[in-house]
């Protein structure tokens, strides 16, 4: 499927509908080529390129025109036909020196210069696949083409991963994450960044960016992707020897192909269980898996992975000393592989075969054009030889015409102009002394006049212009003020009523617990010390004041301010984070991933994490002038990730002196032991990456703490 629809995108910026415009000539020639795009879509590809073809002799427009040519140059590419491919993407974009509309011209080139980046890169010239890709982004940049900007960025990345150039390649694929209308670009993206990481062994960051896609690839329902990333996962953990969870990834990996007819992907899923088996040295599963994935294969018709799987049980027989089975494995091995090549040199046979056509036509063609141009021009060559000869004989009729007049009227005409020119000459000598005086007088008197009028004009625009720059300064300010004025009432709002509440509830804790609990206290104690203590009705009565004096003591302790002492963390997080967006009228977004182990995290820990979000927040409420906010919690082996990312004005940071927040900020993750990178682009946004470790010693520490309040408690029931 071609990864543009041309036609449409050559004309996106007209946006008439061809419904308004039916009737033009151009309306009708433009229906007729998208349908040559909608059989190749479909998959009648000849189909296509032969309507195209018959298209192009009449065609009239020159997008049109381009959008044909296009086509036959995809056709080409898909088959491996480069340089035809190169030819007739050449001819396409010659093309745009012919369209008018610049929008449309820049359209046409950016989708050409892709198609030779792709061509040149199945080459395997990946310098000048980078050049055209280069070009590419010019062309798309200059009419702000965020779709085939991407694209080529896209493209560029993958250039510079297969250069082995992954810092730019790093770089690329992450700006190309910003592009949140193409989710194909933003999987592409996910997948490459983690298979980077993986190549350099960095599994955490490679397993971090797999997920990422993963969630992805869920949201979008895109189960071809889902499958790829879970098999990437899967070969990451078996690089670690991490063979059970590998072997867990690989078998989703199955069950999704197998639902969704994802053939070759299942077959590769099955391959590395198969290898996982071996590595384990369970050759008897490693031996059942890849049967079945070698039957499969033979029912699918493909022949590589047949070779694969006869190896690896060659491999497996040879491992058990059955060498008798290796060598029938190893003849049919060779067998797909002889018949293999019998296919290839027929499929190299017709590949030149179709080159000669190609050929062929092209030079007949030129022939043809040049025949044409050739009678072209002895026409027109002709048509002027018999202008000549008309105009020539006209001119010689009204030369001997004229002759003859002229020798009959010479003798009166002298006469009379010699006695006509003598008069002229006086009453001419008059005239231009009179206007000489005349221009002089009114030359003059106009400058006197405009002179003044200039110099007021000059004052009073001066006058109107500074007034205009005041005006929309003061608009500016005044807004800014009453923007800042209302954030900070917001924020005012929203600490006031959480700290109210605090505040309410510790009052009524500590009257439960001072003058509630300290009356029963001393009820008790002179009880003790009654002397008919001992009496069965005053141990009850002291029973009954001792469990009453417990359910007073709960009471005043569950009542102290802990805001995740009773709700789960990332509840009251998410709560805070939707209140704070209605508060604000601010967008938001939040996912936690997985929900329970950062639920279970140490109450210091949330709490620490909870005053990060809050001072982000407020950050971003007070300058950012963002309407929306995404905040991501990822825990993986350990490690907190905090990624918070808003859609505000954004900040130079190299420009940028961090405040007194910012530095809290940072005090707080520095005493976490944790890192902080903030990554902004002027009019992009901010994206926060925190990453915090999270170690085993916090439970310990507050399971001390609860030893030592109870110690506390008892101590104060003996009394």
């Amino acid at each position: 499927m071609l990864p543009f629809c041309l036609c449409a995108q050559i004309d996106g910026n007209n946006k008439k509908s061809f419904s308004n415009v039916k009737k033009s000539p151009e309306a009708e020639e433009k229906k007729a080529v998208m349908a040559s795009y909608n059989l190749y879509n479909s998959g009648e590809e000849k189909k296509a390129l032969k309507n195209a073809k018959i298209l192009l002799e009449k065609a009239k427009y020159p997008s049109n025109t381009a959008s044909l040519i296009l086509l036959q140059a995809y056709y080409y590419n898909k088959r491996a036909l480069l340089d035809s491919s190169i030819y007739y993407t050449n001819r396409a974009l010659k093309f745009h020196t012919k369209i008018g509309n610049d929008s449309l011209k820049n359209r046409l080139l950016s989708l050409g210069y892709n198609l030779m980046g792709q061509i040149y890169k199945k080459k395997g010239l990946f310098e000048v696949s980078k050049k055209w890709h280069l070009k590419g982004l010019q062309a798309s940049q200059k009419y702000k083409e965020n779709n085939l900007y991407y694209t080529h960025l896209h493209g560029l990345a993958s250039i510079y991963k297969a250069l082995g150039d992954n810092a730019n390649a790093l770089k690329s694929y992450k700006e190309c994450l910003e592009y949140k209308k193409d989710d194909e670009i933003r999987l592409g993206s996910y997948i490459n960044l983690g298979d980077i990481y993986s190549d350099s062994k960095d599994y955490d960051k490679g397993n971090y960016y797999y997920n990422l896609g993963k969630q992805l690839s869920e949201k979008t329902s895109n189960q071809q992707a889902k499958a790829v990333i879970a098999l990437s996962i899967g070969t990451n953990y078996q690089l670690q020897q991490k063979m059970t969870d590998a072997l867990k990834m690989y078998h989703e990996v199955i069950s999704i192909a197998d639902k969704n007819e994802l053939n070759q992907i299942g077959l590769v899923a099955r391959g590395n269980i198969g290898d996982t088996y071996i590595d384990l040295k369970n050759y008897s599963e490693a031996k059942l898996i890849f049967s079945d994935a070698l039957q499969k294969s033979i029912d699918f018709g493909y022949l590589d992975n047949q070779i694969n799987f006869y190896d690896e049980l060659k491999k497996i027989a040879v491992l058990e000393q059955d060498y008798k089975s290796a060598f029938e494995y190893l003849t049919k091995s060779t067998k797909v592989k002889d018949s293999i090549n019998k296919i290839q040199k027929t499929k190299e046979i017709n590949e030149l075969e179709i080159k000669y056509k190609t050929a062929q036509r092209e030079k007949e063609i030129r022939f043809l054009q040049f025949d044409n141009t050739t009678k072209k021009l002895k026409l027109e060559k002709q048509q002027e030889a018999i202008e000549n000869m008309n105009l020539q004989e006209e001119i010689s009729q009204k030369i001997t015409e004229n002759t003859i007049l002229f020798f009959q009227n010479s003798s009166q005409k002298k006469l009379s102009e010699i006695s006509l020119l003598k008069k002229d000459q006086q009453l001419k000598s008059l005239q231009i002394k009179q206007e000489k005086e005349t221009r002089l007088l009114t030359i003059f008197g106009f400058l006197i006049v405009l002179i003044p009028i200039i110099g007021l004009l000059l004052q009073y625009y001066k006058r109107l212009k500074t007034q205009r720059l005041l005006n929309t300064q003061q608009a500016e300010i005044s807004t800014q003020n009453i923007n800042n004025l209302l954030k900070d009432q917001e924020l005012k709002l929203i600490k006031a009523s959480i700290s109210g509440q605090d505040n309410e509830r510790q009052r009524i804790s500590q009257e439960l617990h001072d003058s509630i609990g300290g009356n029963l206290a001393a009820i008790k104690l002179q009880l003790n010390h009654l002397v008919i203590s001992s009496s069965p009705k005053i141990k009850n009565l002291t029973a009954l004041l001792d469990e009453t004096y417990d359910h007073v003591r709960n009471l005043s302790h569950t009542l102290i301010p802990k805001k995740f002492a009773h709700h789960k963390f990332c509840e009251v997080l998410e709560s805070y984070f939707k209140n704070i967006g209605e508060a604000s009228t601010i967008k938001t977004d939040f996912t936690v991933y997985p929900k329970k182990e950062i639920d279970a995290l140490h109450e210091e820990i949330q709490i620490e994490i909870f005053k990060i979000i809050q001072e982000l927040l407020t950050n971003t409420i007070k300058h950012a002038k963002a309407s929306k906010m995404d905040l991501q919690l990822n825990l993986v082996e350990n490690l907190l990730n905090i990624l918070f990312e808003d859609n505000g004005i954004g900040f130079n940071p190299e420009n940028y002196k961090p405040g007194i927040g910012i530095l809290n900020l940072e005090n707080r993750i520095i005493q976490l032991n944790g890192t902080f990178i903030m990554d902004s682009k002027f009019k992009r946004g901010t994206i926060a990456n925190i990453e915090i470790p999270i170690s085993s010693t916090h439970t310990g520490n507050e399971a001390k703490k609860g030893i030592n309040v109870k110690k506390q408690l008892d101590n104060l029931t003996k009394l």
